[in-house]
């Protein structure tokens, strides 16, 4: 993620960058960087369902799980999301789009784990997601770390007086600096909308207990997908790293990993659905 991150923040800046260098004003090319917050919501929705090649799903072809989504929706009062299934290879669910506009996308093995109240309760915890319009945060706050890096770049170059390959060295460390420290700000308020979510979908169907459960069966199957995958030369889960920040689930664990996660331990939200510490 650190080296994905620096690639297109670099990215940022060389474009950035030549257009400075041809008299265009530093604001419009600040402004111009935040109209790719579009670019990456478009292509963000439509290379999430690419890499795990979600199919749309008639009510015909799964009525349980439609009839659910259709009323939860309506219990939620949100518009009937577009809902989508996929072969993960692991039991997980996640979802992108707007209030208006959501789409939900379950997989397979998730509906071959849980039982119908499990499958509910994850459900409910993807439509709170899209009535909070977090997706949408997620997106506007990725590019705001990079409108930041930008400024702080350009500030450090010109109030450091010079343009010496030194100063380009300096003023572009302290620019990625200062875009992660948004980022580390960012991921911390994502970990804690998964809970506001967990609470919602929890009042929704009216206890904690079904996803809560669900969400120990996911973790457990994903970490033996996991060890079986580490144990054949694989790493991470078999669909896209880029997919995992929308998954109800992250399985990648670690301390510096822990600092730029999108989830909150995994034990500590089934204790709080448990015991309704929200």
């Amino acid at each position: 993620m650190l080296i994905a991150g620096t690639i297109l923040f670099a990215f940022y800046l060389l474009v950035a960058g030549v257009m400075f260098v041809y008299g265009i004003p530093l604001e419009f090319v600040l402004l111009l960087t935040l109209g790719f917050v579009g670019f990456q919501w478009k292509f963000g929705k439509w290379a999430a369902l690419r890499s795990v090649k979600a199919k749309d799903v008639e009510e015909a072809e799964h009525p349980e799980l439609y009839r659910a989504t259709e009323r939860l929706s309506r219990d939620m009062n949100l518009p009937m999301p577009r809902l989508m299934i996929a072969e993960m290879g692991v039991p997980n669910a996640f979802a992108i789009g707007r209030k208006k506009k959501g789409t939900v996308v379950v997989s397979k093995e998730l509906m071959q784990t849980l039982n119908q109240q499990e499958l509910e309760g994850v459900i409910a915890h993807e439509l709170a997601h899209i009535r909070n319009r977090d997706v949408v945060m997620m997106v506007l706050g990725q590019s705001i770390a990079s409108l930041v890096g930008i400024a702080v770049y350009y500030v450090m170059l010109f109030r450091g007086g010079g343009r010496s390959m030194g100063g380009f060295f300096l003023a572009y460390i302290g620019a990625m600096l200062a875009q992660m420290l948004v980022i580390v700000f960012v991921r911390a308020i994502s970990r804690y909308r998964e809970y506001v979510a967990d609470a919602d979908a929890a009042r929704a169907i009216g206890t904690g207990e079904p996803l809560a459960r669900a969400l120990e069966k996911i973790s457990n199957t994903n970490e033996q997908v996991v060890k079986q995958r580490k144990a054949q030369g694989q790493q991470g889960a078999p669909f896209d790293d880029n997919v995992s920040a929308l998954m109800i689930f992250d399985p990648e664990h670690g301390l510096l990993r822990s600092a730029f996660s999108t989830h909150p331990p995994t034990e500590k939200r089934i204790e709080r659905l448990r015991y309704g510490t929200f």
